[in-house]
């Protein structure tokens, strides 16, 4: 999952535009990932959940988005849709309290939300 961000970078370096769209876009940031989408989604579903073209269709939209209004390198979005059964998936996956990447990534997506 590393390597897809430097992959990122090689894609563009050849003159075509990338957006990362993933669960982990602390990491993408870190090295350098042109654009990103993060999503709060189940990992293995960044697209939403199979089968469902409406779900999977609103994240691709954004991610279009994000690469038509990115003016500079190291731009981060956040998909405003959670899980919708995200509260279940979690205590499915997670002890109790929540790990702190996802601790990060949600204060992350709250800062955001205040700068828009």
């Amino acid at each position: 999952t590393r390597n897809v961000p430097v992959l990122a970078r090689v894609i563009e370096a050849a003159g075509i535009s990338t957006v990362l769209v993933t669960m982990m876009p602390y990491w993408s940031e870190k090295v350098g990932a042109p654009r990103t989408l993060g999503v709060e989604f189940p990992f293995g579903h960044p697209f939403g959940h199979v089968g469902d073209r409406g779900e999977q269709l609103t994240v691709v939209r954004e991610a279009l988005q994000v690469l038509g209004e990115a003016r500079e390198p190291g731009v981060v979005k956040y998909l405003n849709r959670e899980w919708p059964d995200f509260d279940k998936w979690k205590t499915a996956w997670y002890p109790p309290e929540l790990p702190p990447i996802i601790k990060t990534l949600l204060g992350r997506r709250g800062e955001q939300a205040k700068q828009e």
